[in-house]
């Protein structure tokens, strides 16, 4: 038996591309590129290396249904709910606690729900480099990705030397992580050539996240212990959830563990990828007209140029004289601005939470 798992992150909110995107039904829930949603896109990313039992998905109680059925692939005993977001340092020691549970000589991958990658063969091989790497030492492995650009929207972790091979690539140590730049210090990172993006891509064995979560954040291990041991008494996971891990120490995994440790490696990924952070994103990826419009469902764009266009329902929306527009119709809401303004999205949904009638649409 294979003793590699992957767990996959899908708890978001997926705020950005409201108002196709709600609580209950988050991006990486929905087909925003591609015709299936994009869990179960990265479910099939994952083919031929791991069973789909050995598959976990981590999500929460809004999103379990949904998420179930947008995995028939996978026994629905593996999809887990938190029943509240502690953040990603807790969720990766759940995902450790499960995976230990059925081999506690397990590796395993932590992936994010909602990236777009097209390249499936070279997504594959990184990630078996990977976790050769994390089973030839005790290594925290993240898998960075080479920038092609100054993006100021991603975090970056800088290389320092090559220190080992796996699967013919180079291991890299990580002298350090740096949050999102500004546009200056963003162009010097790409052309210094050491910095990659942060993609949220990480593989350790289940020894190695749980000794590195012991040492750097005991609190937040000694809440785990507590679950752990009382699924071990005899709780059902659901329940023990419900009781402990709204308790457990909110922190993401980068603060708590990764810019704190001195065993973590990085491998550059030779794959395409696109973590979609808002609608504008969504158009690298779909077919264009003549004047770069996309265009999605019904809709029709006359003398205008650069805009995106989604709609459902067969409600036909046309454009006339306007450029570079985020249109997006749903049953019951209607998304209309500027394509600089899509990463302010969040805003609107401020003021929708504020009005107890219109809450619904969250």
């Amino acid at each position: 038996m294979s003793h590699r798992y992957a767990v996959i992150m899908a708890g978001g909110k997926g705020e950005r591309f409201w108002p196709q995107s709600r609580l209950a039904r988050p991006k990486q829930l929905l087909p925003i590129v591609g015709e299936t949603p994009m869990l179960a896109q990265t479910v099939e990313r994952l083919r031929g290396l791991v069973t789909p039992e050995q598959v976990i998905v981590i999500t929460n109680r809004e999103q379990r249904a949904a998420a179930v059925a947008a995995c028939p692939m996978l026994p629905p005993e593996n999809i887990v709910a938190e029943p509240v977001g502690r953040d990603t340092a807790a969720a990766v020691g759940l995902a450790a606690l499960l995976v230990a549970r059925r081999d506690p000589t397990a590796t395993l991958a932590m992936l994010p729900a909602d990236q777009v990658i097209h390249d499936t063969k070279a997504f594959r091989e990184v990630l078996h480099a990977a976790y050769d790497a994390a089973e030839a030492e005790p290594w925290l492995v993240t898998i960075g990705i080479h920038p092609s650009e100054p993006a100021t929207g991603y975090g970056y972790i800088q290389r320092g030397q090559m220190i080992a091979r796996a699967q013919g690539r180079d291991v890299f140590e990580v002298k350090r992580f740096v949050e999102k730049p500004h546009l200056e210090k963003a162009r010097e990172y790409l052309a210094s050539g050491d910095y990659l993006w942060n993609a949220g891509m990480f593989v350790w064995s289940v020894a190695t996240i749980r000794a590195a979560l012991a040492k750097h954040v005991p609190l937040l291990a000694g809440g785990l212990e507590t679950i752990e041991q009382a699924i071990a008494g005899g709780r059902s996971i659901d329940d023990a959830l419900a009781e402990h891990f709204p308790t457990l120490q909110k922190i993401s995994v980068d603060y708590a563990v990764m810019e704190k440790a001195d065993n973590v490696v990085t491998l550059a990924g030779t794959f395409d990828w696109d973590d979609v952070g808002a609608w504008p994103a969504v158009m690298r990826h779909l077919p264009a007209d003549e004047a770069g419009n996309v265009l999605r469902g019904e809709a029709l764009v006359e003398t205008g140029a650069g805009n995106l266009v989604v709609s459902t329902d067969k409600h036909l929306v046309a454009l006339m004289g306007v450029d570079d527009l985020i249109v997006v119709h749903t049953p019951d809401a209607t998304l209309v601005c500027p394509k600089s303004h899509a990463q302010q999205v969040k805003l609107l949904l401020k003021r929708l939470e504020a009005k107890p009638e219109w809450k619904r649409l969250l």
